[in-house]
């Protein structure tokens, strides 16, 4: 949870492991709340176990994920970035990353 990973394995998947990693502590502190299920209909509400299920990545930087992979343009938390990450990696200017944090969302409409 420091930032620390003991073994690279590439920009892409280390990138990824520290988004997780931040998003998993986020909600440890109670910093991100649950916007999803039956308890968070009409409101969110502190949720200090992050719910995998209820977050997707897509990278925005150096190489744009822009076409679907498996009919998906997002990746699920935990999914293997062999299929989309290749390529996505080079020196010197490719070797920072930024990703879009999608979240799951339910609401209620009241009319």
């Amino acid at each position: 949870m420091q930032g620390f990973v003991p073994h690279h394995t590439g920009g892409v998947a280390t990138s990824l492991l520290l988004t997780q990693r931040l998003q998993a502590k986020m909600h440890k502190f109670g910093v991100a709340w649950q916007y999803h299920g039956s308890g968070a209909l009409c409101g969110p509400h502190p949720s200090v176990v992050m719910d995998r299920q209820a977050y997707k990545t897509q990278m925005l930087y150096p190489v744009p994920n822009t076409r679907k992979i498996n009919g998906k343009c997002c990746q699920n938390l935990g999914e293997s970035s062999i299929l989309w990450g290749s390529a996505k990696e080079f020196p010197i200017k490719g070797e920072d990353f930024a990703y879009l944090l999608f979240r799951k969302r339910n609401c209620c409409m009241l009319f």
